[in-house]
């Protein structure tokens, strides 16, 4: 395992005033929701695929088309989920909204509370690529309602790995969020555990048995700062350039780009 060293802070949409350094793992309990991507195709029992703003296009000035299952975008090879962004425009589907890239965005059907979240991964590199394992609730307006980014990439910056949380006190819209950084710079090359601990009296995210994040719940403001207290939904995607992922552009010979996903798992608290 790479030793984990807290990155510097830099110009994007995470943050480095949460920085945290503790030991953390993963229950040795079976899991109450778990995809271990065994199956010959995406189970879409547990996963729906997201497509809603396609046509008007994506937040935060993304330039992918979300497809829904479609096996050029997400797949299950050799037990591994694969999300793959590509250079191509789907100008045939009804939802097109002239975007020169696919994509995908797998949500969980179930939403997921309190406990012990483990995601195995391998990563994408190229400019303008911007993975997400992430957590919304399934209703309610952003930034109130929150956001929980267990791992952010953006591929012009490959091997910083972000743990960010938006509310609608401490949000990027306001440069408030809290976050922090961590160097992986194998990341692109290598399976590594991206984890997060809910817990109602704090949050934490790390990789590898170990955290690098944590705020805590003292509620300064309320709701406003810590809405953290409803099952969200988990979500796996590969943007493709936005205000964060094309801040250097987007370098197509890099393209297709692919996020590798072994392993889905949750344990309830």
């Amino acid at each position: 395992m790479i030793p984990l060293l807290l990155a510097l802070q830099a110009a994007t949409l995470g943050a480095t005033n949460y920085a945290h350094d503790a030991p953390m793992k993963a229950p040795a309990t079976k899991p109450a929701f778990a995809d271990e991507f065994d199956g010959a195709r995406v189970d879409t029992r547990r996963w729906r695929f997201d497509t809603e703003r396609n046509r008007e296009g994506w937040h935060n000035a993304e330039k992918q088309y979300y497809s829904a299952d479609r096996a050029e975008n997400a797949r299950v090879e050799k037990g591994a989920l694969v999300i793959e962004a590509r250079r191509e425009r789907l100008a045939d589907a009804a939802d097109y909204g002239g975007q020169d890239y696919s994509s995908a965005r797998l949500v969980s059907r179930a939403p997921l509370g309190y406990g012990f979240y483990e995601v195995r991964a391998k990563l994408p590199c190229g400019r303008g690529i911007w993975p997400a394992i992430w957590m919304l609730p399934s209703s309610g307006k952003w930034p109130d309602a929150g956001e929980i980014d267990i791992m952010e990439m953006v591929g012009w910056d490959a091997g910083t790995v972000h743990g960010t949380l938006h509310t609608g006190a401490y949000n990027h819209a306001k440069g408030t969020q809290r976050g922090a950084q961590v160097k992986l710079p194998d990341a692109c090359t290598a399976w590594h555990r991206y984890q997060l601990d809910w817990r109602p009296d704090a949050i934490l995210i790390g990789v590898d048995d170990r955290a690098f994040f944590r705020v805590a719940n003292d509620r300064p403001g309320g709701a406003q700062a810590w809405p953290f207290t409803r099952p969200y939904q988990l979500i796996l995607n590969v943007a493709v350039g936005g205000n964060w992922g094309g801040q250097k552009g987007v370098d197509d010979a890099a393209f297709p780009q692919r996020m590798e996903v072994d392993y889905v798992r949750h344990w309830k608290r």
